[in-house]
């Protein structure tokens, strides 16, 4: 890769996210941290406004602009394997959503490049087929936004014992395993961590009470107890 591609490149990854650190620039970039970290230093020396430090991580300040996007031919052709992977998965709304952002970006692709991605003989079967219910979708649309607005959400759920509970939950994500989504939520009557398949959810209603994320009790959190 020529230095001005991998320049423009590693500005790229840097406004794709939050924080970026030195090693994760690396491997995207298949170059060493010093390069890195000297790449990072002549553009700040030119005027790209890169905030962060050596061991910390790096992002791009505000008001920086640079010209619009053009995906490769494969980038294309893997952002509409993605979308038709994952529509028969997701709720509606954002099925919807992931189908009108493809088409945007369809739309401004060099006729090759389209024609090459819209022809690609990927496919998956419909929602149905692998026994994504109606009653599913809805309510991974539901926990999607009481997730994003911190809302509490109770549920009556049939546990494995076939006994149906009500539990009033903080949701903190929503996992798909391949056949199922589930649920990771802290249960306030277990005080705990519960995960929660979505097939056996009977009902659910987002409550009007709000919760805020305290130590030990976030997704993050979760993910460490489970990884240890």
């Amino acid at each position: 890769m020529r230095r001005a591609d991998r320049l423009f490149h590693l500005v790229q990854l840097i406004r794709g996210r939050r924080l970026s650190t030195a090693a994760f620039l690396a491997e995207r970039l298949e170059v060493s941290e010093r390069t890195v970290y000297r790449d990072v230093a002549d553009l700040m020396r030119q005027g790209v406004p890169i905030e962060g430090e050596a061991g910390v991580g790096y992002r791009l300040g505000a008001g920086f602009e640079l010209p619009p996007l053009m995906f490769s031919a494969e980038e294309a052709k893997a952002l509409v394997a993605a979308v038709r992977l994952s529509q028969p998965w997701l709720d509606a709304g954002l099925a919807l959503a992931a189908e009108g952002a493809l088409g945007k970006m369809l739309s401004v692709l060099p006729a090759p490049a389209r024609v090459a991605a819209e022809s690609l003989t990927l496919y998956t079967a419909p929602a149905h087929f692998h026994g994504l219910s109606a009653l599913v979708r809805d309510s991974l649309h539901l926990l999607r936004e009481a997730t994003g607005a911190r809302r509490k959400v109770g549920l009556h759920y049939t546990d494995v014992k076939e006994s149906i509970t009500h539990r009033t939950v903080r949701p903190l994500g929503c996992f798909y395993w391949g056949r199922v989504w589930t649920l990771v939520a802290w249960c306030d009557e277990r005080d705990d961590f519960r995960s929660f398949r979505l097939d056996r959810i009977k009902s659910l209603e987002v409550l009007a009470l709000s919760f805020r994320m305290e130590v030990g009790k976030t997704l993050a959190d979760y993910l460490r107890k489970v990884a240890g």
